[in-house]
């Protein structure tokens, strides 16, 4: 399996190991939130399934259901089959539905007893029902230990015996591709060339179905075919304008192909109508899972402008969420790192203090690092090293493929050789890290390489490791040619060599890219009193 995908299931699939076992009691979103009565709503993408009711209302909302659920809304994809139940409390279907949002919410206790209400009404199934009771039964499952090999083979099993027995339909077509990525947490975002196979067999059986449709695009952007997926995210964004993930998905591919400020469009939308749903219905913030993950890539995409002083509330606001899964707390770590990355290391080493302190190791582990690299900003290498330590042994605790797919702590020990005078050695877990930062898809992944080798090309200037920051800084405009910062590296390390005529248009291509930069950026005014020098110099030979 590739990293990306080992790394998203392994962030998704923490939070059932350690919490949430009653769901009336302890999960994740109160249960009045999502028992609440709603209607019916447009323009969230049109699915239909026909189950067992003779309630045309309830066929509605269970309906409405699976559009919420298939982007990723878990709170309105309850809201809807438990509405479906008030109407029909026979349609066993709902409570699968229900099973499927739970796990989308990470609460397996809950995803169970969904199943086992299903179980209750299965004399009111029908025949493919009852294979979809056999489903979802088995992926709740696994989901409780996805360790277990057995667990995913029953679960696969059971799709494919519901796939002979209902070859053409769709939504089995769907399920089969979210089995194949090995995690029922990742919900399609860890996908491959055989899952894109899956998901375009179910269009060809329903031409209209968003999950596929969804779905596809996710694939499309972890295998690297951003403008397929450009493409495919425009039809998602056309048939459910009002759906928030269906904008941020948009975003995802305007970002990745360097249209950053059109990017910035879509996440703020995104924001947007977030935001009126929570005014509207009533629901804080810190129950939507997506919410701050929006937050950070629009707050990132300010970066890649060098408008600072727009991402740092962003950022702030983010982080001062609750995160209630592995995969939010480990986000979390953005908040330090731009601090960091701004030369403002006491705040930074608070923040990452803060992270330390997460119930989830992986956050933990980003906590120390980013703790100990504060601390280098500080000049405390003796404490630096200790951090390295306490993130070392976080590390021991995590998967192995887990840890190699992450810049922490590797990129805290390199720092650390790089300052002993150790370049060799340093050079080379530098170079590990970058390579592979830069390989990770998704659009998180991408854009955090983009920042971690911003990083590593600072600490190499600063330690007169210039090989390295050469190195780095083309990394960076191969891995981003829109984003100023790499041409900014670049140019620092070709005037440090003595190549002043070749430093200049790197300076100015610079200077291009951020010509919507924040006035007071510190990196502009480096670039306009390098261009006046080079400039000065040019006309006195």
């Amino acid at each position: 399996m590739r990293m990306r995908a080992c790394l998203l299931a392994a962030m998704l699939a923490a939070a059932p190991a350690l919490a949430y076992h009653d769901h009336h009691e302890g999960g994740p979103i109160p249960q009045e939130i999502l028992q609440r009565p709603v209607t019916l709503r447009t323009g969230i993408g049109a699915m239909h399934e026909k189950v067992s009711t003779s309630s045309a209302e309830a066929q509605a909302f269970y309906d409405q259901g699976l559009a919420y659920l298939h982007s990723f809304v878990w709170i309105e994809a309850a809201r809807s089959f438990y509405e479906a139940l008030r109407i029909d409390h026979s349609l066993g279907m709902a409570y699968l539905g229900l099973a499927d949002a739970y796990v989308g919410m990470q609460d397996i206790g809950a995803a169970h007893q969904m199943c086992d209400d299903a179980k209750a009404l299965d004399a009111h199934m029908s025949e493919s029902e009852r294979g979809w009771l056999a489903i979802r039964t088995a992926e709740v499952n696994f989901a409780g230990n996805i360790a277990d090999g057995e667990l995913y083979a029953a679960y696969r099993n059971a799709i494919s015996d519901a796939i002979r027995a209902n070859p053409h339909d769709p939504w089995l077509w769907v399920q089969r591709g979210l089995a194949d990525e090995r995690s029922p947490f990742t919900h399609g975002q860890a996908g491959g060339v055989d899952t894109l196979a899956f998901y375009k067999t179910a269009l060809a059986y329903d031409p209209g179905n968003l999950a596929a449709l969804h779905y596809m695009v996710h694939t499309s952007e972890d295998l690297g075919r951003i403008q397929d997926a450009l493409a495919e995210s425009a039809v998602y964004l056309r048939l459910a304008p009002a759906i928030p993930h269906a904008h941020h998905m948009r975003g995802h591919e305007l970002m990745r192909l360097g249209r950053t400020e059109e990017a910035v469009q879509e996440f703020v939308k995104t924001d947007e109508l977030e935001e009126a749903y929570y005014r509207s219905e009533k629901i804080p913030a810190q129950y939507d899972w997506h919410h701050a993950h929006n937050l950070q890539l629009l707050a990132t995409c300010y970066e890649l402008l060098g408008q600072m002083k727009a991402a740092e509330p962003l950022l702030r606001e983010a982080y001062a969420l609750p995160a209630t899964t592995e995969f939010l707390a480990y986000n979390r770590k953005l908040w330090p790192e731009f601090l960091i990355d701004r030369g403002r290391y006491a705040e930074g080493l608070d923040a990452a203090h803060e992270l330390a302190q997460s119930p989830w190791p992986m956050a933990r582990l980003a906590g120390h690092t980013l703790a100990g690299e504060a601390l280098l900003g500080l000049n405390k290498p003796d404490d630096a090293q200790a951090e390295l330590a306490l993130a070392e042994h976080e590390a021991e605790a995590l998967p192995a493929d887990t840890v190699a797919s992450l810049p922490y702590p590797a990129a805290l020990r390199a720092a650390l050789l790089l300052r002993s005078g150790q370049m060799q050695e340093g050079d080379k877990l530098y170079v590990d890290v970058e390579q592979t930062a830069v390989s990770m898809p998704g659009p998180d992944a991408w854009v955090a390489a983009v920042f971690t080798l911003e990083s590593i090309a600072r600490t190499a200037r600063d330690a007169n490791d210039w090989d390295l920051a050469r190195f780095t800084a083309e990394q960076m405009i191969q891995h981003d040619p829109e984003y100023a910062g790499g041409h900014f590296a670049l140019g620092l390390v070709a005037e440090h060599g003595g190549e002043s005529q070749g430093s200049r248009p790197m300076f100015a291509r610079a200077g291009e890219l951020w010509n919507h930069a924040d006035p007071g950026l510190p990196e502009l005014a480096v670039i306009r009193s390098k261009l006046a020098g080079s400039g000065a110099a040019a006309r006195n030979r």
